[in-house]
Order: structure tokens, then sequence, then C-alpha cells
């Protein structure tokens, strides 16, 4: 409050005083504004105060697990992190920097906002699309990216990962993961001095959802005008026939925050685990989440056909228990058509694809959106580092972006011809 007793602007460093206060004091009351406390900004940093408080209070650090810093940087590990008009900002951005691009019009604000930085990129799993993407978009940004293979690192072997990201963070501007255990990229997160993006774990896939709904707003486009919070896809319907992994988790997680309806099967077994459909349910109250066994059942009034592969790297020993149980749950024309799927329905793979998942006939057809989901890994690494590397956790419509550039620039150009005041 002003010494007049009005609300007042709250800067990011009285917030992370504020944080300070709540882990030192746990049952400290904060006399501040109603409006600020609104702030998303504030409300995050407020928040994991108050959990890292909670976790201090009962499990001290000690010298062999040193404590997470209260001032960390914002992290990107699953589409949880991002409030819904965040998601749709990010989505929005990536579709409108893939224009720009394409139309040889890079926006002003992008052109080296990575210049003499460097952003590791930490394998342990292989990716084609994924290393590719995230390459392209750091150096499209005047970035420089560092791959570090398996080959290169490997994390909690040779050494701590909290020793392992407190050194690489020191030396990097962000650092881009994409890992086996969830485990590893959120200890990575949680020692690390700069964003941590999760480029794939067991649990999430945040990117490939973020891509995942560009495709589908560039495939559905809403004639209404769609708010903060909505990219006007409210009742569509997304059928998952196959396995229900990190990439149906985060993406059921965001069709949640976006109004969409998601309707899953998948054999007997491979259901999603309770505790991830606490999570995703928890998301939105209102959200609509089927489960069957049955593929027809599922695709009924779907207005997209979603797979992905039925074994993942490091499940090539059940490879051949895996195709007996999901025999039956290839996506074809027929099953669309027995099923009910809605006229015009679409179909859309994360890849790599194999024949048993999907049927050439879809595949290959006008219906499916696989190259074009593909190339929005991109555009949606673009938005992500933009707002995480660049803007440090603060997800900002593109447009906002270009008029705060612009004006550093008029400033500074003022500032250089003597003209500022």
């Amino acid at each position: 409050l002003s010494e007049h007793g009005k609300p007042r602007r709250v800067q990011y460093s009285t917030v992370e005083y504020f944080s300070a206060i709540i882990i030192a004091h746990p049952h400290t009351t904060l006399p501040m504004p109603t409006s600020t406390l609104c702030r998303p900004a504030v409300l995050r940093t407020l928040n994991n105060a108050s959990l890292l408080s909670k976790r201090f209070a009962t499990n001290a650090p000690s010298a062999s697990q040193p404590a997470q810093s209260p001032f960390s940087p914002r992290h990107l590990l699953s589409i949880s992190d991002l409030l819904p008009s965040e998601l749709t900002t990010l989505v929005r951005n990536a579709s409108k920097y893939k224009t720009a691009v394409k139309s040889q019009s890079v926006p002003h604000h992008l052109q080296n906002r990575l210049m003499a930085q460097t952003i590791a990129i930490m394998f342990t799993k292989r990716s084609t699309r994924t290393r590719v993407s995230t390459e392209a978009a750091i150096s499209m940004m005047g970035g420089n990216p560092m791959f570090l293979g398996s080959q290169d690192i490997q994390l909690g072997v040779n050494e701590s990962l909290y020793d392992t990201s407190v050194v690489i963070s020191s030396m990097m501007s962000a650092i881009v993961a994409r890992v086996n255990a969830h485990d590893d990229v959120a200890n990575l997160a949680k020692y690390s001095s700069k964003p941590v993006i999760n480029a794939l774990s067991d649990l999430y896939h945040p990117l490939q959802t973020i891509a995942d709904f560009q495709t589908l707003l560039e495939a559905f486009p809403s004639s209404e005008s769609a708010d903060a919070e909505s990219l006007g896809l409210e009742g569509l319907k997304i059928a998952w026939v196959g396995d229900a992994n990190n990439v149906l988790f985060d993406l059921a997680i965001g069709a949640a925050k976006l109004g969409v309806e998601v309707a899953v099967a998948t054999p007997k077994g491979y259901e999603i685990p309770d505790f991830m459909r606490n999570i995703i349910k928890s998301t939105r109250p209102t959200f609509k989440l089927t489960e069957t066994h049955e593929p027809a059942e599922a695709v009924k009034n779907a207005d997209v056909l979603v797979t992905d592969t039925w074994v993942s790297m490091g499940q090539e020993a059940e490879a051949k228990k895996r195709l007996r149980d999901f025999e039956g749950f290839q996506i074809t024309k027929e099953l669309a058509q027995r099923g009910g799927a809605k006229e015009g329905w679409k179909f859309m793979h994360c890849l790599p694809r194999h024949p048993e998942e999907v049927a050439d006939e879809v595949f290959y057809s006008p219906a499916s959106l696989v190259f074009q989901e593909a190339e929005n890994r991109l555009w949606a690494a673009v938005a992500a580092l933009e707002a995480f590397a660049v803007n440090k956790g603060e997800v900002i419509p593109a447009e906002v972006s270009e008029q705060i550039h612009a004006g550093q620039v008029k400033a500074m150009m003022e500032k250089l011809t003597g003209k500022a005041s």
C-alpha cells in the first residue's frame, strides 16, 4: 500500500521479499491489496513460496540436499504450469509467428532476442522432431543451441542432478530437457538458476500440446471472437485411441483448460493412472473425460481422431505383448465410420508412426494433419522460448511484445541521439 493507503504496483523485487517472508514465517499474513494478489505472476510466486515453506517446515534441507532457492525462475514442465490464458497466448503466438516468418517477415521483437546466449538441449532420449525444432527455434532467435546427448551427459549417473543443474545453468541462458523419468527434469528445474523447458518426460509433453492446439486452431478456426482464455474450440471432441501416455496426459490437461471434450479408448491394463486422472479432472470440474476399452465408443461424434506409438523407447522388451494387446485399436476409415465420427473428421499423430497404429488410407489422406502438426513443433518451441527464456516466464501476446520492443528501441535511439528528456 502507498502512504495514502491506496494500492500501488508491486514490483518483482517486492514479491521476492514477500516470498522470503512466507518461507521464514509460514503463518505470516501479508496486507496486500486484492488487485495485486490477483495478478498471475504474484499468485504464482506467493503460491510457490507457500509450498516451499510447507516443505521446509517438515523436511529441513541438509548439506547433501541443498534448499531450492525461493527466487528460482519460472519453468515449463507441464501444461498444468500454465493458466488457460497463458496456454491460449502461447498457441496464438506460435500461429502468428508461423504466418509472419512464412511471409518473409520475422517479427522485430524476435530477431536476435537470444543473441550471444547459449541454450542447453539436454537429451537422454533421442528424437528427430524435438531436436530439429528446438535447434531451429533457437537459431531463428539468434541464439546458440548446445546439444548434449546421452553420450555427452548422463543425468544423475556420474554426479548428482543438483551438481549438474547448478553447473550447467550457471553457463546457459536456459535448458531444454528431454528425459526418461519426469523426476529428472523436475530436479533439474528445482536447482536450476535458469528456466527449464520440458521437451518430454514419461509424464508430460507440453511443447507437443502447444503444437497440437495450434494445429487444431488452424483446422477448426473459430468464427466467433474468443476471449483471452479461449481459442474458440469449445465443444470440439478429441478421440484418443491407443496407449494412455505422456502425450495424452498433457493434451487432456490442455483440453480441460480450453473446454474441449476428450474420449479415450485403451486396452485393459493401459488406462490412465488414477493419480493422473485426478490431475486431469482437477484442472476444470466441468471437463468431460470419457474412458472406454472400445475404440468405436470413443470415436462417436469425434471431430479429431488421435493416436501415438504403441511401443515407446524403453518398452522394446514389451513389444510383442503390446502389439497383441493393441489388436483392434488401429485407426482406419472403417473404424471412424463404424463408430460414427463426425463428417470431416481429422487425424493427428505426434510421430514417429507405425502402420499398425494407423492405416495408410488415413495417415496419408486429406483428413491427416500429421505433417502440419509436426511442423508446428517449431513454432511451439519459438513461442515457449520467447516466454520462458526471453521474457522469464511472462507469457505475453505477440502484439504486446512487439509494442514493448518498439518502445525500447525508440528509447534507446532517443538516448543515443540526445533527445531523451
